[in-house]
């Protein structure tokens, strides 16, 4: 596999627009941030350990990759404070008590405790946005899961993890159901001057028809086409499977396109938010933890963005 290299950090520079005969536009700033998300099994496969190798691996790689913000699915609460216990160790974030949020899909699905998703991010965040979405039938109710940089407040981070079922409730899938309200979440957010970036197990593939309303009629390809939306996934410029990507599962799978594994786990942001050129990854699943670490494999991307200041 090969491991594309990636600018890491934040780099920033301020653009001020005014109107020669109108108001002054408002100002923007645009910035570089590097996104990490993994979709960690943590009781499927981990049973809600902490002490498995799980941890560590995941902790190592937000930071060896020099990850802005991660975001992290099928987690248990365990977990969750056992990797913020690790970050801290290290002095990854710059604010020792406001890095991190949880939503819980379920209060006891990890034997008794909470199971959900949750954001990190190495600079202070803001007050978290929650949202569930529509129910699936199953005792999980999934949610969409945002927060904004505390300094920067119109730049907004953002995780789900959407249903793997099909059924029809309500005269519509709801794997599609869950898909729009994520879609109309982030739109309303980005109407109201924010720049967002989604990252998370979408349990859908890039040229499956129910996201053809997120990515940007700007991507035409013959892996991806029909496409009606506003965002790019930071891995659909690669060459190996154009406007498609890089599978995001374990070894074997055979269900994804240009003869490799499904992809599900993807990082969005909106067409217009972006400056130059972006690149995505994913990464061979580590086998530190008794085994693989998790059926899912991590997802990095670097995107420079126009941000309102």
């Amino acid at each position: 596999m090969r491991i594309r290299t990636l600018v890491a950090g934040l780099t920033a520079g301020l653009l001020v627009a005014v109107g020669l005969a109108g108001p002054a536009q408002a100002a923007t700033v645009t910035a570089t941030y590097t996104g990490w998300t993994w979709n960690v099994a943590g009781w499927t496969i981990h049973r809600g350990a902490t002490n498995d190798g799980l941890i560590p691996a995941l902790s190592d790689s937000i930071r060896n990759r020099a990850a802005n913000f991660a975001a992290l699915n099928e987690l248990c609460w365990g977990q969750y404070k056992a990797v913020q216990a690790n970050l801290l160790a290290s002095g990854w974030p710059q604010d020792a008590s406001n890095f991190s949020r949880f939503e819980a899909h379920s209060e006891t699905a990890c034997g008794g405790e909470p199971f959900g998703v949750a954001l990190f991010s190495r600079a202070p965040l803001g007050a978290a946005n929650r949202y569930a979405l529509a129910a699936d039938g199953t005792s999980e109710r999934r949610k969409l899961l945002c927060a904004p940089l505390e300094a920067r407040p119109h730049l907004r981070f953002c995780t789900t993890h959407i249903t793997p079922s099909n059924a029809v409730i309500n005269g519509k899938n709801i794997n599609v159901t869950q898909l729009d309200e994520v879609r109309s979440r982030i739109d309303s957010f980005a109407a109201s001057g924010d720049t967002v970036l989604i990252a998370g197990d979408f349990n859908a593939q890039p040229h499956y028809g129910r996201l053809d309303s997120w990515y940007s009629s700007s991507l035409n390809t013959s892996n991806n086409d029909a496409n009606t939306g506003a965002y790019r996934e930071l891995d659909d410029t690669d060459t190996r499977c154009l406007g498609y990507g890089e599978t995001t599962v374990y070894d074997g799978n055979t269900e994804g396109l240009c003869g490799q594994g499904k992809k599900i786990d993807l990082i969005f942001v909106r067409d217009d938010r972006i400056v130059g050129a972006y690149s995505g990854d994913s990464l061979a699943i580590s086998a530190t933890c008794g085994g693989p670490c998790s059926d899912h494999r991590i997802v990095i991307g670097t995107v420079t963005v126009s941000v309102t200041a």
